[in-house]
């Protein structure tokens, strides 16, 4: 937006914009393009509250996510961006500071005494905050872990099905094997698939791989940041998810999305799924999904670790300065306790430790207890300026793969190869 005023009322702007008062921000309009996803919709609805308090509007632009980055990289490489506040997926937090797109917060955070230490450090190390500066303010996370049907655990048929075909007990898996075994069974005695899973190539197989692989043990990365995914704990992990795929799944599961297993769970016709733990409220809702709540829960990923990511707020160097007031002054408002809170209630996955033990949010969301255990053994996917371009690489594999067309042992070597060459860049 271009602003036509003299640096005198520019600079009273500015001066404005650091205090609270409906009237400061009469001309400031926040435009963010967001993900299209349960979570953009609950601020949404608050969106009104903070105009009343502020006076400054904001619209968001809803889109998929396949197409968000290459539209932002688009307005962040131009003379202005259109955007002028942003949101920011973990996996492009060490792309967008090292090319120099992004303000550094730490003098915002300063200036309005902006509290971190509620924030849960691993949030903050996932978004790229270092010693010296802070490009991307946590908004919400998005570890993943497995939601599953309580009632086909506890079906006295099924349970004495699995008996008689297994000779053990029909539990809860504890490891990543058990569980693909487990998802088979479903599949193959039950009305249901084992397991609503997204195959789609990129992101969504990627994502979903990454919670087999630490489950199993292994790593993309070492400590040294040597590339380590071709081992035999990355092989266990890869055959496993391509069995699962061929016969624990749903069919059309290599070309399905997060929408699509989202779907297919809340038909109640599957029995698990691995994915965002954020997504059970979602689920838990007698109005959207009256087959299944009431009869679902959620556990840490079988093995133990699953994926972890999240989104953040960041803010756009090639904006005015007082667009930038405005978007930290949302951004400080969003991310709030009280404001944290009231998301929450709705089905937000917090980043703030104090949310996730509020009285009122686990009194309503129980698990958002093992919500917290989620996304502290969380493990990310690798963070650096070519991680969206890996997970096409990874996710190609991974299809290739899961559909048969590859060994896994090429597959996998193909993938780490890929990431090796990506780092090198």
């Amino acid at each position: 937006m271009q602003f036509k005023c003299s640096l005198k009322a520019a600079l009273l702007g500015a001066t404005l914009l650091a205090v609270a008062g409906p009237a400061y921000a009469q001309n400031v309009t926040l435009r963010a393009l967001m993900e299209d996803v349960p979570e953009t919709q609950i601020i949404e609805k608050l969106l009104p509250e903070f105009e009343k308090e502020t006076g400054i509007k904001v619209e968001f632009e809803k889109i998929g996510y396949g197409d968000m980055h290459d539209k932002l990289v688009a307005q962040l490489v131009s003379p202005e961006s259109y955007y002028n506040l942003l949101e920011v997926d973990f996996l492009w937090a060490g792309e967008f500071p090292a090319a120099g797109w992004l303000e550094d917060l730490n003098p915002y955070i300063a200036k309005s005494g902006f509290d971190l230490k509620p924030f849960i450090p691993s949030m903050l190390d996932l978004l790229g905050q270092t010693k010296d500066a802070t490009p991307i303010l946590p908004m919400y996370n998005y570890s993943m872990g497995l939601i599953y049907r309580t009632d086909l655990l506890s079906d006295a048929k099924i349970k004495a099905d699995y008996k008689a075909k297994t000779g053990k007990e029909l539990a809860l898996p504890a490891t990543l094997a058990d569980y693909v075994a487990l998802s088979a069974f479903f599949k193959a005695n039950t009305p249901v698939v084992g397991a609503a899973m997204q195959g789609q190539r990129g992101d969504p197989n990627a994502m979903e791989f990454s919670n087999y692989l630490f489950s199993a043990g292994g790593a993309y990365l070492d400590a040294d940041r040597k590339v380590v995914l071709n081992s035999p704990q990355g092989l266990t992990a890869l055959k496993l998810y391509a069995e699962n795929v061929q016969k624990g799944a749903q069919q059309g599961a290599l070309s399905a999305t997060l929408d699509d297993t989202m779907r297919l769970m809340c038909a109640g016709e599957a029995f698990s799924m691995v994915t965002y733990w954020w997504m059970l409220p979602q689920l838990d809702d007698a109005e959207k999904c009256p087959k299944v709540a009431g009869k679902l829960a959620l556990s840490v990923m079988p093995g133990g670790h699953g994926e972890s990511g999240g989104w953040g707020w960041g803010i756009p160097k090639n904006t005015s300065d007082e667009s930038k007031a405005a978007a930290w002054k949302f951004i400080e408002w969003v991310q709030g306790k009280k404001i944290s809170v009231a998301r929450a209630m709705e089905g937000h996955a917090p980043v703030r430790s104090d949310v996730f033990e509020d009285a009122a949010v686990l009194k309503k969301y129980p698990f958002y207890k093992t919500g917290l255990e989620v996304v502290a053994s969380g493990k990310s996917f690798p963070i650096f300026a070519y991680s969206a371009q890996y997970e096409d690489v990874l996710g190609a594999q991974l299809s290739l793969a899961a559909g048969g067309q590859a060994k896994p042992e090429d597959a996998l070597k193909a993938a780490a190869d890929g990431l090796t060459q990506l780092l090198n860049k």
